[in-house]
């Protein structure tokens, strides 16, 4: 499931708890504890969550061999919900007001009426909600990885985030910080002593005739630096099209880099829209041209990466950083090779797959808090120039 077979998503949480020098029988017993169907609802239409074993949507088998691979504790959890459409409510309510409005001289209920009624059709959901028949389950998978302390939640429902990472930090007394782009250049600028010149800085305009820079998308509290996601994004496109597609990183290994697959671009200002273009190589489309002729910025992008001879291709979400649809090829992959080996390597991959995108991260960051950055806008103000133009002549 999830990180051991097929493509891999996940958004990252660091923790913040208890430190652990190993996983062990204590962390099996409490997956077991806190397995799903183990902690019951105030109310039969509370959505539930517990943990699963992780071979399918019933399996509660817990076991060290099974969970623990690679010094990272692997498991599932599970989300039952039970609740009651909103379109059925309100035809039970009005079938529950009819009498009373019929019987009414006014044509009016009273407000205790409406309550009385109110409360019928509750009783009559938390009926229906035990019979089971609105139930749905989901699943997803999850890997905390101990060496990095960083905690991998494979969805992409921000629903199903606060859940799972609610029951994580129940279970095992400990805290979650989701890791966006803001968080993470945070990270950065503070290990690099350059958190004041982070602190300083303002989104990026990109168009000279523009009069400021603002993002729609990010008007929400905390989102702080999540505008460098979108930039950075920008920044790669420009710097594999028109400066080199090798990349130097700070550990001294190159990755190649390759924008490809799907490209979701959208107005900062909110003028005109937002749009998804699906190809080979999608940056190269008279499309994304135009896009970027009308200010549009990367929310999302398809990239392939290749670094130390392994090859990840996935997709990554500008502004939160979730990773969709990775799937990691090593340039030695054996087909015969031994279940527990390969379940290490998996684990490895997505450990090696965060380093590599957070190492061009901070390559772009490196550049972004430093002197080179009104450089950098300069020729990407002129690549823009000429994106347009080529827009055109794509056009003709």
């Amino acid at each position: 499931m999830g990180f051991l077979t097929g493509t891999i998503g996940f958004e990252r949480f660091r923790v913040d708890g208890p430190k652990l020098k190993q996983f062990g029988p204590k962390q099996i017993e409490i997956l077991d504890r806190f397995a799903i169907g183990k902690i019951v609802g105030e109310s039969p239409e509370q959505s539930l969550v517990g943990f699963l074993a992780g071979d399918h949507l019933f399996d509660q088998d817990f076991a060290l061999e099974k969970n623990v691979i690679d010094d990272s504790l692997h498991c599932g959890f599970r989300i039952d919900t039970n609740k009651v459409p909103s379109a059925l409510r309100k035809a039970w309510l009005a079938i529950e007001l009819a009498p009373l409005l019929a019987a009414s001289e006014h044509g009016r209920v009273s407000k205790e009426q409406r309550q009385d009624a109110q409360q019928a059709v509750q009783a009559r959901c938390e009926e229906a909600a035990k019979s089971g028949k609105f139930k749905r389950i989901s699943q997803f998978p999850a890997l905390w990885s101990r060496p990095d302390g960083i905690m991998y939640l494979g969805s992409s429902s921000q629903a199903a985030l606060e859940l799972g990472g609610d029951l994580f930090q129940r279970a095992f007394n400990l805290k979650l910080d989701r890791l966006s782009a803001g968080k993470l250049a945070h990270q950065w600028a503070t290990d690099a002593k350059k958190l004041s010149a982070l602190e300083e800085i303002e989104p990026t305009v990109f168009h000279a005739d523009e009069p400021g820079a603002h993002a729609a998308w990010l008007n929400s509290e905390g989102a702080g630096f999540d505008f460098l996601g979108n930039e950075f994004l920008l920044w790669l496109w420009w710097f594999a099209e028109a400066e080199s597609d090798t990349i130097a990183l700070a550990d001294k290994s190159e990755v190649v880099v390759m924008l490809n697959r799907t490209l979701t671009l959208e107005c900062p200002r909110g003028d005109s829209g937002k749009e998804t273009i699906i190809s080979e190589a999608p940056v190269r489309l008279p499309e994304a041209y135009q896009a970027l002729k009308y200010g549009k910025l990367p929310r999302k992008s398809g990239l392939l990466l290749i670094r130390n001879g392994i090859q990840y291709e996935f997709v990554l979400q500008a502004e939160s950083f979730a990773v969709s649809s990775a799937k990691i090829k090593f340039s030695d992959q054996d087909g015969d090779e031994d279940p527990d080996s390969f379940q290490a390597t998996r684990v490895a991959g997505v450990r090696t797959l965060v380093e590599s995108i957070d190492l061009l991260y901070g390559k772009f960051l490196e550049r972004r808090l430093g002197k080179s950055w009104s450089a950098d806008v300069k020729q990407i103000r002129r690549w823009l120039t000429k994106s347009a133009v080529k827009e055109r002549s794509s056009a003709a």
